[in-house]
């Protein structure tokens, strides 16, 4: 008789070990890393501008779509410290961006690289009311009125900022005045 009353100790107490190991929490794992961006405009000295005419006015050549990078998530876990991608983009006739210039991309090593093609991957996607110089002339009662326009490529210089914080990514862009 004591030992079956033995055997039943076992098995129960057998039973709450196996009871207590399925209650036994695990860590969660953390949360994944996530990126934005910000940007601004900038004005470089020397830009040169389109020379209006008498007569000429123009307009556009304002963003109506950005895109914000995404910072490289193979950068992610190792965080570097914030980064600033100074990038021309060229822009086209119909508003289209069709390419971005980096000054410092040739000296860039493969972490600089990454945030670089972040932003071309970006900034080709954006879109902008293309630059319209418009041909002003007046009539001989002095109404005035548009005779002609034309479209006309045009540049702007952006910063992006790119910063990680215990893992999680913040990026910046803002257009720089000229």
């Amino acid at each position: 008789m004591m030992k079956r009353a033995t055997m039943a100790r076992i098995g129960v107490g057998s039973l709450l070990v196996l009871l207590a190991g399925c209650v036994a929490t695990r860590p969660l794992p953390p949360p994944p890393a996530t990126g934005e961006a910000s940007w601004h405009e900038v004005a470089e000295p020397g830009t040169k501008h389109y020379q209006l005419a008498m007569g000429e006015v123009s307009s556009g050549a304002t963003p109506f779509k950005r895109v914000t990078p995404t910072y490289p998530t193979s950068l992610l876990t190792a965080c570097p410290p914030p980064q600033d991608v100074q990038a021309m983009l060229i822009v086209d006739d119909k508003g289209a961006v069709s390419e971005v210039r980096v000054a410092d991309e040739a000296q860039a090593d493969a972490g600089r690289r990454a945030f670089i093609a972040a932003v071309r991957a970006a900034a080709l996607q954006w879109e902008f009311n293309p630059l319209t110089i418009d041909h002003w002339t007046a009539d001989g009662d002095g109404n005035s009125h548009v005779v002609d326009s034309e479209t006309k490529p045009f540049s702007l210089d952006y910063v992006f900022h790119f910063a990680c914080h215990a893992g999680k990514a913040a990026v910046s862009t803002v257009p720089t005045k000229r």
